[in-house]
């Protein structure tokens, strides 16, 4: 898997905010994971962006759509975006 939307969750609009912050594949996405790319992206792309893009990264990074993350990962992703409500 070369491109990031590749990964599930990951469509034009969210590999265009990666790559904005310097994640170019779904590796470096893998290394750093998805609430550093959320912040990342939060901070110097879209202050806006919200609970679903995390969950949505947090998901790729897995290999899952989001739908299947597990009720205590998004409790622990919801919690994580809250901080910073």
């Amino acid at each position: 898997m070369a491109n990031l939307t590749d990964l599930p969750n990951i469509g034009a609009v969210a590999a265009e905010a990666l790559k904005q912050v310097g994640v170019e594949t779904p590796e470096q996405l893998r290394e750093i994971g998805a609430q550093e790319a959320w912040l990342r992206i939060r901070t110097q792309v879209d202050h806006g962006s919200c609970l679903h893009m995390l969950q949505g990264l947090e998901g790729a990074v897995e290999g899952i759509r989001k739908s299947q993350l597990s009720p205590e990962k998004k409790a622990e992703l919801k919690e994580f975006f809250d901080r910073f409500q």
